[in-house]
């Protein structure tokens, strides 16, 4: 499933002036493919469960990279995206955010490519996740909290008057991040269902009066 929504989010993405980048010659979904293979392939057993790697170096033909040079942020997001996927449908999960990254190497030829995955650790060794926002956009969970609310300066900054000034925090505890609602007037909602603190798991829907964001374990 995961690999199937990459290619259609690629399909949009070269679009238009991307798509003479696409005749012919080293295909991005070919990377995404063997993202996923890295991942089966050094995957391991700890105490949080299966673990993938979560930092992917890929090494491309200069002439290949150069292709791809005018997308390739938004192409290293959709690698990372394709790397949650897979983990989330194959019960994989994380110990640090997920980390892309393209280089060239004169050694390759085009159509060549190699990448090694490895596991990277989140700093200070805690929970890893994030917030996905409606807009795509993510906001990582790090050691301090995560704060949402009407009051700018939130990390999370939402104008609709049925959002508290300080609404809610996403927080580390221990192994987990917790959702905490701050006694907002209106309050926080995961998965349709009223909280006060709850432990975050990967996909849960957090509602903030009419917005809805996503957790993601990575």
């Amino acid at each position: 499933m995961g690999l199937q929504q990459f290619e259609r989010r690629l399909e949009r993405l070269v679009e238009g002036v991307f798509a003479k980048a696409f005749r012919g010659g080293l295909q991005p979904v070919e990377l995404g493919r063997r993202l996923t293979r890295e991942m089966d392939a050094h995957r391991s057993i700890g105490v949080r469960g299966t673990i993938a790697p979560n930092a992917f170096a890929f090494a491309l033909a200069p002439a290949d990279l150069g292709r791809f040079e005018s997308f390739a942020d938004a192409l290293t997001r959709e690698l990372a995206d394709a790397a949650r996927d897979h983990a989330r449908s194959e019960g994989y999960g994380f110990l640090g955010p997920v980390e892309v990254t393209l280089e060239p190497d004169e050694s390759l030829t085009p159509g060549m490519f190699l990448v090694s995955g490895s596991v990277k650790e989140a700093a200070g060794g805690g929970a890893v996740g994030s917030l996905r926002l409606s807009d795509g956009s993510r906001v990582v969970v790090t050691d301090r909290p995560v704060t949402i609310g009407r009051m700018a300066g939130s990390d999370v900054v939402l104008t609709d008057e049925s959002v508290s000034r300080r609404h809610a925090e996403v927080r580390r505890v221990g192994s987990d991040i917790v959702l905490v609602d701050l006694g907002s007037t209106n309050g926080t909602k995961v998965n349709g269902s009223g909280i006060r603190e709850r432990r975050l798991n990967d996909g849960d829907e957090i509602t903030v009066g009419t917005t809805t964001m996503r957790f993601e374990a990575s």
